[in-house]
């Protein structure tokens, strides 16, 4: 596909959701109390939103994504939340793996 059949195909499903997203955010600037991990996450996420091209869908799943690689022997909650929850590094995709 070139540039103006991806923008005919996609462009108004991207700026709703774009729309929705500056809607919830409002929501949660007028609301009281603290902030808790989900909207750290969110907010990190949203700062991959300008790296080249390419590569912004991984950055920000993984901003958001369990960076551990041991499985759970329980879980911790009922439901999955959307965001990880801990506040450990998440590991980097190393050079040499990116080109391997």
């Amino acid at each position: 596909m070139n540039r103006q059949e991806v923008l005919d195909l996609y462009f108004l499903a991207a700026r709703h959701q774009l729309i929705e997203l500056a809607a919830f955010l409002d929501r949660m600037d007028r609301a009281e109390g603290p902030e808790d991990f989900r909207m750290k996450r969110l907010r990190a996420a949203m700062g991959h939103l300008r790296a080249k091209k390419g590569t912004r869908a991984r950055s920000v799943l993984l901003a958001l994504s369990d960076p551990t690689q041991t499985p759970a022997m329980a879980a911790g909650t009922k439901g999955a939340c959307g965001a990880w929850s801990k506040t450990v590094p998440i590991p980097r995709q190393s050079r040499k793996a990116k080109h391997s």
